[in-house]
C-alpha cells in the first residue's frame, strides 16, 4: 500500500495540512480506539518494513505504544518531544513547523521553546473529537518527517472512513 493523493516529493502547502486537520475528526476517541488505530498504524508500517515507533495519548495517558524492528530509543525521544508540540499548539507538528517556515525562520529559531522539549517535525498529530476539541495526539518515529506525517495521516484517513 502506498501512501495517498501525493508523491513524497511534494510538500504539502499549508492550506492542505490545515484542511486536513479539519477533515480527520473524531466523534469519539476511546481506548478501544487508540488500540484499533494504532493497530492499523502497525499494520501498515509493518508492510513497509518502516522502522518506526508508533504512540497515541489521550489526555495526558499512554494508550498504545509500539516499537517496530530498526526503532530505536531515540524514536521515542522524539514521538515525546513531537507529541509536545501539538499538545501546546493544538496543530499537526509538521503543520506547526510549515507555519514558522512560511514566515522565513524555524520553529527552532523563533518558537522560544526548548528543542530538547519540543520539536516541530512531522509525525504527531492531533486527536480531535467533534464538541471537544483536541484531546490528544497519535505519532510516529523513524522515517523522514514528511513520510512519519503522511503516515499517521493514512491511518487516520483509512480508520475515519470506516466509523
Amino acid at each position: 500500500m502506498t501512501t495517498p493523493k501525493q508523491s513524497p516529493e511534494l510538500t504539502p502547502t499549508l492550506e492542505e495540512l490545515e484542511a486536513q486537520e479539519r477533515r480527520l475528526v473524531f466523534r469519539q476517541f476511546t481506548h478501544e480506539d487508540a488500540w484499533a488505530l494504532g493497530s492499523l498504524l502497525v499494520e501498515l508500517a509493518r508492510e513497509r518494513q518502516a522502522p518506526v515507533a508508533v504512540d497515541i495519548h489521550r489526555a495526558g495517558q499512554q494508550l498504545f505504544h509500539a516499537a517496530l524492528p530498526g526503532s530505536t530509543p531515540d524514536n521515542d525521544a522524539w514521538i515525546a518531544r513531537k507529541r509536545r508540540v501539538v499538545e501546546r499548539y493544538g496543530s499537526a507538528s509538521y503543520l506547526v513547523g510549515a507555519r514558522f517556515r512560511a514566515k522565513g525562520t524555524t520553529f527552532e529559531e523563533s518558537s522560544r521553546l526548548d528543542p530538547d522539549t519540543y520539536a516541530a517535525h512531522g509525525g504527531s498529530f492531533p486527536v480531535t473529537v467533534e464538541g471537544a476539541g483536541v484531546i490528544g495526539a497519535v505519532t510516529v518515529s523513524g522515517l523522514p518527517q514528511l513520510q512519519d506525517h503522511r503516515l499517521v495521516v493514512e491511518a487516520l484517513e483509512h480508520f475515519l472512513s470506516r466509523a
